[in-house]
């Protein structure tokens, strides 16, 4: 029995076996159809079971990554090796007493949905971010002058040790599309956020006119990584993308959204290679043309396709 085939079976002690995949293509899991295969895919069922994944992990030296639906994400062609583990069952999202929590799993558009119900107001800018809520804490995400700093309240993560950990939402540096999670190695499993009260008319309205916002301009109709850019200061990413003349530009199957020139859209079968080569693209005519560098958000992780 080789080394492969070993883990394959410590996995199957820990996690049931329609949980354990190998050699699974990861384009098939994520929101941008992109990226090549993780040697073992695993998905548990309970935080226990993300532990017990981690702590393998340790003991056996082998790389972890975690991975959620990927829309901020591209991931090589390549694939990754070691273990990927994603945390899709791990979806409850529940509400009592004006306090919102959600299984990292969750979409965070789910939560926001729920908000609604329980008539509770802070999450509306949530209503058309297609990631997940554990995705949502990593990169602090935000819309329409909302993010998830402003409502968090806490996290429990499993630590690199395997430890199940409560974080304050003071602990996690979250600021501008970024966050302390992955430099201190953690995983969240679970987030807990204070809302207020409001009538279901008001926040509605709120999410009613961000989802016209969002459908009425962004590329909705195509994959993609979401915004690619940050919004360099002084300037808007997608303004100087048009000024660029580059609306339209394509590599392979990838190209620069006519409708919103801060999205790629993964338009035809594109590969991440097709993807990259276009981001570098728009950053090297950017900067020619106005002087401006232009910062990825979307993360490019993975190994190139040998």
């Amino acid at each position: 029995m080789n080394k492969k085939e070993k883990l394959y079976h410590k996995l199957l002690d820990l996690v049931k076996e329609d949980n354990v995949k190998v050699d699974e293509m990861l384009k098939d899991h994520l929101y941008t159809k992109l990226g090549g295969k993780a040697d073992f895919f695993i998905t548990p069922t309970t935080f226990e079971e993300v532990q017990h994944v981690v702590r393998l992990s340790n003991e056996e030296d082998i790389p972890l990554t975690l991975l959620g639906n990927g829309s901020n994400l591209i991931i090589k062609d390549g694939g990754i090796r070691g273990i990927v583990i994603n945390l899709k069952h791990l979806d409850n999202i529940s509400s009592e007493g004006g306090v919102l929590v959600a299984q990292s799993g969750a979409r965070i558009i789910d939560a926001s949905r729920l908000a609604l119900e329980e008539k509770l107001s802070g999450l509306e800018f949530a209503c058309g971010i297609p990631g997940t809520v554990g995705g949502a804490l990593y990169m602090n995400a935000g819309a329409y002058g909302g993010e998830v700093k402003d409502v968090l309240d806490y996290a429990y993560v499993v630590d690199k040790e395997g430890n199940l950990v409560k974080r304050l939402a003071s602990e996690l540096d979250l600021d501008y599309r970024t966050s302390n999670i992955a430099a201190n190695g953690d995983i969240v499993v679970e987030a807990t956020f204070h809302l207020k009260p409001a009538s279901y008319e008001e926040i509605k309205e709120v999410m009613d006119d961000l989802t016209y916002k969002r459908e009425s301009k962004q590329p909705l109709e195509y994959p993609s990584c979401g915004s690619v850019f940050k919004r360099p200061p002084g300037y808007f990413a997608g303004k100087l993308i048009q000024d660029s003349d580059l609306q339209g530009t394509n590599i392979g199957g990838a190209e620069v959204s006519k409708k919103h020139a801060g999205f790629i859209v993964n338009k035809d079968n594109a590969s991440t290679s097709d993807y990259i080569s276009l981001i570098e693209h728009v950053q090297k005519t950017v900067k020619q043309k106005f002087g401006v560098e232009l910062e990825r958000e979307v993360r490019i992780i993975g190994e190139d396709k040998e």
